[in-house]
C-alpha cells in the first residue's frame, strides 16, 4: 500500500498483525488461546492506536500514539511475542524453499510424503480421489462470517490427516529454531481426469509430540489458474499443469525439534465452496463428478513451498 499510495499519504499506512480470529483482537488476555493453541500473553493496547488514529485523521489533532507507532507491529506465534518492523516482510528476510517428495504414497498422516531440500530426481506422483459429495471439512483457520459453521483458530489437524484424500508432506525436525515471518508461496504441478477441479494447501507447525497446528491455507480453482481476470481454461486428461497459489502469510517461530508440514487436497468446505468438477457454474448444479487428482514432484515438476525466513 505504501508503494502504490499517493506520495502525500504514502507514509500514513500502518499494519498491526494479531494472532487472533477475525474481530477478536480485543479479547486477548494473559493466556490467549486461539482454537487449541496458546499464544501466551498477546495483550496489546489497540484502543490507544484506534483513538490516536481518530484524533489525527478525524479531528486533525496531534497523535502521540501514532507518532511512536512502528509501521508494522506483528505477533510471532510459537515465540509468543510482539515484534516490530518498518517493512513487511521484515528487513533481512530471505526465501527458503522446500520441495515435495514421496514414493507415491503421501496419503494420510501415515504416508511417505516429505518436504526436502531438493526435488526428487524421478517423478513418483501422489494421487487421491476427490468426491464433492464427501468434501474435506473445514477445521479451524482464519475464517470470517460463516456463523457457527466453522470455529476460527489453530487446531490439531491430525484427525483430518487420517483421510486418504489429504496428501501430507513433512520436513525433518529443525535442528535450530527458525522464524517464518512473511509470505508463503506454494507451487504445485498437478493433473486430473476432470475438466475442472480445485487444489487446496494448508501450512502447519508440527510439535515434537505430533500436534499439528494450522497456520494458513489457500485454494486454487483450476479454471482460473491463468488469472481471475482472464477467461476460464479447462484441464485435459493426463496433462500436467503448474499452479502457483496466491501468497499465504504468517509469523511463526518453529522451535528446535518442530517440523514444517503442508497438506494438499481438493476441498475445504464450507470455508470454500465445493467444486463439483463439471466445468459448470456449481451454484445451479445438483450433480457432481468424482475427480481423480494427482500431484507431481520431480526435477521436471518441482512442486514446492517457498517460505520467508528471518534470522535473529
Amino acid at each position: 500500500m505504501r508503494k502504490t499510495a499517493r506520495p502525500e499519504i504514502a507514509d500514513q499506512q500502518w499494519a498491526i498483525i494479531a494472532p487472533v480470529g477475525h474481530c477478536a483482537y480485543r479479547r486477548t488476555v494473559e493466556d490467549t488461546v486461539v482454537g487449541e493453541r496458546s499464544m501466551g500473553d498477546a495483550r496489546y493496547d489497540y484502543d490507544a492506536v484506534v483513538y490516536g488514529f481518530f484524533d489525527r485523521f478525524l479531528k486533525g489533532e496531534d497523535s502521540p500514539a501514532l507518532a511512536k507507532l512502528p509501521k508494522v507491529t506483528y505477533f510471532t506465534m510459537g515465540a509468543n511475542k510482539w515484534q516490530t518492523s518498518d517493512t513487511w516482510p521484515p528487513a533481512g528476510a530471505q526465501s527458503m524453499t522446500f520441495y515435495l517428495s514421496s514414493g507415491g504414497k503421501a496419503n494420510t498422516l501415515n504416508g511417505d510424503g516429505v518436504l526436502a531440500a531438493a526435488p526428487p530426481p524421478a517423478n513418483s506422483p501422489d494421487s487421491f480421489t476427490y468426491d464433492p459429495a464427501k468434501p474435506v471439512t473445514s477445521y479451524g483457520g482464519n475464517v470470517c462470517c460463516t456463523g457457527t459453521a466453522i470455529t476460527a483458530g489453530a487446531f490439531d489437524q491430525r484427525k483430518m490427516e487420517e483421510r486418504p484424500d489429504i496428501l501430507v508432506y513433512t520436513s525433518e525436525p529443525f535442528k535450530e529454531g527458525i522464524e517464518l515471518s512473511g509470505p508463503i508461496v506454494p507451487t504445485l504441478y498437478v493433473s486430473s481426469d476432470a475438466k475442472d477441479t480445485d487444489f487446496t494447501v494448508k501450512v502447519l507447525d508440527v510439535y515434537p509430540d505430533g500436534r499439528a497446528y494450522n497456520l494458513d491455507e489457500s485454494i486454487q480453482r483450476m479454471r482460473y489458474r491463468d488469472g481471475y481476470d482472464k477467461p476460464p481454461v479447462w484441464m485435459a486428461p493426463k496433462q500436467v499443469y503448474k499452479v502457483t497459489f496466491q501468497p499465504l502469510t504468517t509469523s511463526n517461530y518453529f522451535a528446535a525439534g518442530h517440523r514444517l508440514r503442508i497438506e494438499v487436497s481438493s476441498s475445504n468446505f464450507p470455508r470454500f465452496d465445493r467444486n463439483l468438477n463439471t466445468g459448470g457454474n456449481n451454484y445451479d448444479e445438483t450433480e457432481g463428478v468424482v475427480a481423480h487428482n494427482v500431484v507431481h514432484h520431480s526435477k521436471q515438476y518441482p512442486s514446492q513451498i517457498a517460505v520467508t525466513v528471518v534470522k535473529r
